[in-house]
């Protein structure tokens, strides 16, 4: 495959595309995450992941191929996002406890004019956690960069999770296996 640019410094999107053998360079350059009001939360993270996206395109040569994505976490209605501190953390942990919740991941690759924007939805539902589990882990893990305040492959993920319907990778950050398919559109 050709050398992407990946438009996020996301650890675990970085790992994904390792391990799928995926040839990439990270450039970053910080976006505003907000959303016009009226989105559904499939179009929320493609909405935030195509801003991502043409803020580097600018930058660069109008023939390389820009991936950007962004994840959200959904309870019934509701949006969450990334905890900004440690009561915040614990109090979504607690939302999503013996829950089921989607995790949605927006992805868009542009090379030029030519762009491929998708969603993917995954379900998650948790076991009932204890308020010792939950600040167990948000003490040691500190999962403030985290959607949903958790990483479904550390520690909460591996006791806490009782069953994921969906794209494992997708919970991660990252639908690797069709970001590759659709990668493979654009002759990479």
């Amino acid at each position: 495959m050709n050398k992407i640019i990946l438009a996020s410094q996301s650890p675990r999107r970085k790992q994904l595309l390792e391990w799928a053998e995926v040839s990439f360079e990270i450039v970053v350059k910080e976006t505003d995450e907000r959303f016009p009001p009226g989105l559904s939360p499939e179009e929320i993270p493609v909405y935030i992941a195509r801003n991502k996206a043409l803020a580097i395109q600018h930058q660069r040569k109008q023939d390389e191929i820009i991936l950007a994505a962004d994840t959200i976490v959904v309870l019934g209605e509701a949006i969450i996002g990334k905890p900004v501190h440690r009561e915040e953390a614990i109090s979504i942990l607690l939302a999503l406890s013996g829950e089921k919740h989607r995790v949605i991941t927006g992805v868009v690759i542009r090379q030029g004019e030519k762009e491929v924007a998708f969603s993917d939805t995954t379900e998650v539902m948790f076991h009932n956690l204890t308020v010792e589990q939950i600040e167990f882990y948000v003490d040691k893990y500190k999962p403030y960069d985290k959607a949903g305040a958790y990483a479904i492959q550390e520690w909460i993920g591996v006791v806490g999770i009782k069953s994921v319907n969906g794209d494992f990778y997708n919970v991660m950050g990252l639908p690797v296996s069709r970001v590759v398919r659709e990668l493979q559109r654009f002759n990479v």
